[in-house]
């Protein structure tokens, strides 16, 4: 069942948080550097969990990670770190605390060669999803095929968030994603 029928047999709670997200975020392009970091350090912490985990501790993570500013999470020490395995406001796993460091510090020097993360994911674009698998995981940390697959469907690169007979199919159109 894809994620826009899903929606529609979810009690009223759970529908209220996925909507949100299903229909002003999922699938739409996004330029902010610090934006896309949220979204794949989201994109990485929901492996082996739901997406609505993820969705509820959202802001949480937000607080966390300094709003997912790149400069600032890529100076974390270990006594960041240590806050963060302390936090239950987020996922509490050291591997993918460490990878959002890591991979903050991946973005910096993608910046610093690129002028942007966005700038560094449109020159690699049209990969195939084999193909964005093999270049993230030897980038980042932490990316897997179904992370790379879910962080690059989020923001527009690969096609699949929302079906043709989806009410936001249109929407996300309209903002020209890369798949296009």
């Amino acid at each position: 069942m894809s994620y826009c029928r899903a929606i529609d047999s979810m009690p009223e709670e759970r529908k209220a948080l996925h909507k949100a997200y299903h229909d002003y975020l999922y699938g739409f392009p996004i330029h902010d550097d610090n934006e896309l970091f949220c979204r794949l350090v989201l994109e990485i912490n929901q492996a082996g969990l739901s997406w609505e985990t993820i969705l509820r501790k959202e802001a949480t993570f937000r607080k966390a990670y300094d709003n997912f500013d790149l400069k600032t999470v890529a100076a974390y020490t270990d006594t960041d770190r240590e806050r963060l395995m302390a936090d239950p406001g987020i996922i509490r796993n050291r591997l993918k605390i460490n990878a959002a460091i890591e991979n903050a510090k991946t973005i910096l020097q993608l910046q610093a060669e690129h002028g942007s993360f966005d700038a560094w994911l449109e020159l690699h674009h049209p990969k195939t999803k084999l193909e964005w698998v093999k270049l993230f995981k030897k980038t980042f940390r932490f990316t897997g095929g179904e992370i790379v697959n879910e962080f690059l469907m989020s923001i527009g690169f690969l096609p699949g968030a929302h079906s043709a007979d989806c009410s936001v199919y249109a929407n996300v159109l309209e903002a020209r994603p890369l798949w296009l």
